[in-house]
């Protein structure tokens, strides 16, 4: 994949964060059986506003919020006046998707990626890059190593494309190339990536934001209380 000559893309590209709101239970759940309910959410706050920030980062890019319609309001609180927030239509993540995709992706050759909503230490090259790629594909995909994938982007809606079975689990990249590859659509890939699900997720995290030269200022900083928190119990 190319990188960009300069920082700006034309002004065709969303960015839709999939995201819920900051609630205990409903958040970052793995998270939960090592941290305190209050630290999960709080985290969680983190982690949005600096992918928030990154999207936002990149010019000519069109930064909205795709959640459940009961998440609306408390999330147009954390994104502020700036970032749209949009209701699915449909319950759970495979009606997101769709829902981002049936909403932007329109007859103006709208380049549209959908981004989960906990990766603000992903480097804004892989975004722009993603965009650019999108010229010449019609799908490109972010793999996690762990078998699921963090973004996914195209021109057009795909409703076959994302189905609830297989969604958040190890072989839902998979399924979706598998569903992709059924369509005929033509496939480009960034680079992988890890998730934050489980608190050695964390370490890493903390680790690679501690040399990353200012990159999720906010996750960064709640790391370093939870190393500090963290080392006082042990």
């Amino acid at each position: 994949m190319s990188r960009s000559s300069n920082n700006s893309l034309s002004n065709d590209c969303t960015l839709v964060i999939m995201a819920k709101a900051p609630r205990e239970g409903s958040v970052k759940t793995r998270l939960a059986r090592d941290l305190p309910p209050s630290a999960v959410v709080d985290l969680y706050r983190c982690l949005l506003a600096d992918t928030i920030a990154l999207g936002k980062s990149l010019d000519g890019v069109q930064v909205v919020i795709m959640c459940p319609a009961t998440d609306v309001s408390d999330l147009s609180l954390v994104a502020g006046p700036a970032v749209r927030v949009v209701a699915q239509t449909g319950d759970g993540l495979a009606a997101g998707l769709t829902s981002a995709f049936a909403q932007f992706a329109t007859s103006d050759y709208r380049r549209i990626i959908a981004f989960n909503s906990d990766s603000p230490h992903l480097p804004r090259t892989v975004l722009q890059n993603a965009y650019e790629a999108l010229v010449s594909c019609d799908l490109i995909v972010g793999p996690t190593d762990d078998g699921g994938y963090y973004l996914v982007g195209a021109k057009a809606c795909y409703p076959e494309l994302f189905v609830s079975t297989g969604m958040g689990t190890t072989n839902a990249l998979g399924e979706l190339l598998t569903r992709a590859r059924s369509l005929e659509l033509s496939i480009q890939f960034t680079d992988t990536f890890y998730d934050i699900d489980v608190s050695s997720d964390l370490s890493r995290l903390a680790a690679e934001l501690e040399i990353a030269g200012g990159r999720a200022p906010r996750t960064a900083a709640w790391l370093k209380q939870w190393q500090l928190a963290r080392g006082a119990v042990v």
